[in-house]
């Protein structure tokens, strides 16, 4: 069997998010589902990956991790969590 990068999807409280995503970008997201599906034995809504996707994405990037380091703890904590991280230091 494949091993997929995802694992079981847990329940956690949802911020709500609003995506357009292109047409195959979804049908690659319900294939994805699908197959993660069968794998962990949950019936998953495609929407429901988004989020472990992204952090996953996000945990492994280097770049953003570099940057993110860089940035001030003390801006951090004043930073509003609904807008992004300034990463532009030029």
């Amino acid at each position: 069997m494949t091993k997929l990068k995802l694992g079981p999807i847990h329940d956690d409280k949802p911020v709500k998010l609003t995506v357009e995503l292109p047409a195959d970008v979804h049908r690659d997201l319900c294939d994805y589902a699908a197959v993660l599906g069968q794998q962990t034995g949950q019936d998953l809504e495609p929407a429901r990956l988004v989020a472990p996707m992204l952090a996953r994405f996000m945990a492994t990037d280097r770049g953003f991790a570099a940057a993110r380091k860089t940035g001030s703890k003390a801006n951090r904590k004043k930073a509003d969590p609904s807008k992004p991280l300034d990463t532009d230091h030029g």
